[in-house]
């Protein structure tokens, strides 16, 4: 569980741009890149999810 966090919390940082180099070599080291690409995947989807969801929700208003 607490891997499963690091690399959540490794994925976030790089949505955002804030996470350093030598972060994310030791991320990729850290773990599997088959679940760095499952978690960033399932959060790009939430993210367009809630996009979506936003615009409707004011069109209709």
């Amino acid at each position: 569980m607490l891997r499963l966090l690091s690399a959540l919390q490794s994925v976030v940082a790089a949505f955002f741009g804030v996470q350093s180099e030598g972060k994310r070599q030791s991320d990729f080291k850290q773990h599997s890149i088959s679940s760095i690409i499952v978690i960033a995947i399932t959060l790009f989807l939430i993210f367009i999810a809630t996009i979506y969801a936003v615009v409707a929700w004011v069109l209709n208003t």
